[in-house]
């Protein structure tokens, strides 16, 4: 097959994805007539005169190359997650990945009562200290992305519940993909440079730090997951067994 002469939207890859999963029964809207006119769609008839849709070769070729792309930023968020969970267990930090927590959120209506928002920071970490006031939890969103991070930050409730369950918050971008103005001014902002051996961190903007302390739901969530094991002293990993 030869390459798909234009570049898909997500839009497009969205649709073409739907009716790949779907029985193919047309929306006729705008969108299937422009998929229909770039010949990633066809539409063709059964025995009983209805008409479905059906992907072409090449809008089956787009929606790899919608899959192609979406596999390899998963692959480079994931690398950046796990380079900036080493980074703060060598500052000290006791970190975990994947978290699920629950942050209370005042209500604009009733600011006396909260609602209650699901977040998932990529990294949440504490201090290794057993002294409560000195934990200074944090939380750091990775973004490789610009799609990404500009869909994020239009949804302000995910940012307020990170604020919520952290003294600091961070966003760490992939370098290029936005400018330190664009975050809000209550994040801070590392610039992750990627190089041949590897991420190179940059500061963009320190984080504002406020007093906090993790409230009783997220010290359960940090009991019932387990932290990120200790890295590999970088000295020692090339040693094998005597």
């Amino acid at each position: 097959m030869s390459s798909p002469p234009l570049r898909p939207t997500v839009i497009q890859i969205r649709r073409l994805r739907q009716l790949w999963r779907s029985a193919g029964w047309p929306c006729q809207d705008m969108l299937e007539v422009e998929l229909l006119a770039l010949g990633w769609l066809e539409r063709q008839q059964d025995a009983r005169g209805r008409e479905t849709l059906r992907l072409t070769g090449p809008g089956i070729e787009v929606l790899h190359l919608g899959l192609r792309k979406n596999r390899a930023a998963r692959d480079r968020h994931e690398d950046l997650v796990g380079r900036m969970a080493i980074e703060l267990q060598r500052a000290g930090r006791i970190v975990w990945r994947g978290l699920s927590l629950r942050a209370g959120l005042p209500r604009e209506d009733e600011p006396e009562r909260l609602r209650w928002v699901n977040a998932m920071p990529d990294v949440y970490s504490v201090r290794n200290t057993t002294v409560e006031d000195y934990l200074e939890p944090a939380v750091h969103e990775i973004k490789v992305s610009r799609a990404d991070l500009l869909s994020e930050l239009r949804r302000p409730a995910k940012a307020q519940a990170y604020l919520a369950l952290s003294g600091q918050c961070w966003y760490v971008l992939r370098a290029g993909i936005a400018a330190v103005e664009e975050i809000p001014p209550a994040f801070g902002v590392l610039f992750a440079h990627e190089l041949a051996e590897g991420w190179r961190f940059e500061l963009g903007r320190p984080a504002p730090r406020r007093p906090m302390k993790p409230d009783f739901g997220t010290w359960m969530a940090l009991a019932k997951a387990a932290p990120e094991g200790p890295p590999l002293d970088e000295g020692q990993d090339l040693l094998g067994e005597a």
